[in-house]
C-alpha cells in the first residue's frame, strides 16, 4: 500500500495559496539531526524508513542524501536503516499488469513479449521502484554501503545489521515469518515516517501474514531473476499486497495506524517541514494483528 512520492525537488517550489514565504526555507543537516533526536531517534537503533522528500522541505541543503546522512549521524555505525525499494523495471510495471493477472491467458503476441522483453532482476544494479515507492528509495538503494535482498520486490539496508536483516529473504510470502519485517520486530526496531502517509506503513504486511483470518486472498506471479548465473523465470506466491488480504471498504492500513496513534502510541513531531512519526515496530505489529483478527474474522467468504 505504498503511495507514489514525486518528491525529488531540489529547487524552491512555487508557494501554495496561503503559504508564508518565511516558511519556505532551506532545510539543513543540523536541523534534521535536531528534529530526529527530538522525535526519539538514537544511537544503535534499527529503523525502517518511509520518507517523502517533498514533505521534508522544498529545499534540502545537499539534497536527499543529507536526510540519510542526518539519520546515520544519530544512529552511528552501530545502527541500521532498511527500506522497501522494489524494482522499477519489474514486468508488471512495464506491461501495466495486475499481480493477479494470468499472464499465460493473454493474447499470444502480448504474452510472448512479456516473457522475451522483460529484463532480469539484478540486486546490485536494478533501480528502485521510485514511481510506486517514492524518490527516496533510489537514493537509499545507491547510498554508500547499501545492500539489497535477493527478492525483486524486496528491501535495501545500510548499517551494522544490514546483512542479517536481508539474508535469504524468502521467495514466497516475502513479508511473513523469517522476513526482514520479522527481524525488525525481533531487534526491537522502529518504524520512521518522514512526511509519509500512515497508509504507507509496510510493517503491516507482516501483520497480515500473522493474523489468523479466514479466506486471505493469495496472489501468484512470476518475474525473471538471475539464478545460478542464468536468466530464470521464477514463480512467487504471497498474500495479496496491493489491495489487502481481504475485501475491505477503505484503506485499512491508514485506519489501523491512525487508531494506534489515537490511543496515545508512537511519537510524533516535525522533521524539517514534514509531519513525522516514530513507532515501536513490535508493538505496532501486535496492535495490527489484533485489529485485523477483530475486524476481519466475521467477513463472509468471498470469491478469490
Amino acid at each position: 500500500m505504498e503511495v507514489p512520492d514525486k518528491g525529488l525537488i531540489l529547487g524552491v517550489l512555487e508557494l501554495k495559496e496561503g503559504e508564508d514565504m518565511e516558511e519556505v526555507k532551506t532545510i539543513t543537516k543540523r536541523q534534521l539531526v535536531k528534529d530526529l533526536r527530538e522525535l526519539g531517534l538514537s544511537q544503535g537503533q534499527t529503523v525502517m524508513l518511509h520518507a517523502s522528500i517533498k514533505s521534508i522541505g522544498p529545499q534540502i541543503e545537499g539534497g536527499p542524501k543529507t536526510v540519510l546522512d542526518a539519520l546515520f549521524e544519530i544512529l552511528t555505525e552501530s545502527g541500521t536503516v532498511m527500506m522497501l525499494v522494489g524494482w522499477k523495471d519489474n514486468p508488471y510495471n512495464l506491461f501495466a499488469a495486475d499481480f493477479q493477472d494470468d499472464i499465460d491467458q493473454w493474447p499470444e503476441d502480448k504474452c510472448r513479449k512479456f516473457y522475451e522483453s522483460s529484463p532480469a532482476f539484478d540486486p546490485e544494479h536494478s533501480l528502485a521502484d521510485v514511481g510506486i515507492m517514492g524518490a527516496m528509495t533510489e537514493h537509499f538503494r545507491s547510498y554508500p554501503g547499501s545492500i539489497r535482498s535477493r527478492h525483486p520486490l524486496g528491501y535495501a539496508a545500510v548499517g551494522k545489521l544490514a546483512q542479517y536483516v536481508l539474508k535469504d529473504q524468502q521467495w514466497n510470502y516475502r513479508e511473513g515469518k523469517g522476513s526482514p519485517l520479522e527481524k525488525l520486530c525481533e531487534l526491537g526496531g522502529k518504524v520512521l515516517l518522514l512526511g509519509s502517509s500512515t497508509a504507507n506503513v509496510t510493517l503491516l504486511h507482516f501483520a497480515e501474514n500473522l493474523a489468523d483470518v479466514p479466506n486471505k486472498i493469495i496472489v501468484r506471479y512470476k518475474m525473471p531473476i538471475i539464478l545460478d548465473g542464468k536468466r530464470t523465470w521464477k514463480e512467487f506466491e504471497e498474500y495479496r499486497f496491493t489491495n489487502g488480504i481481504v475485501p475491505w471498504p477503505d484503506d485499512y492500513f491508514k485506519t489501523i495506524v491512525d487508531s494506534y496513534l489515537e490511543k496515545g502510541n508512537g511519537k510524533r513531531g516535525k522533521v524539517g517541514m514534514a509531519r513525522s512519526y516514530l513507532f515501536d515496530a513490535n508493538d505496532l505489529n501486535s496492535f495490527s494483528v489484533n485489529w485485523m483478527e477483530g475486524n476481519f474474522c466475521n467477513l463472509q467468504e468471498t470469491d478469490q
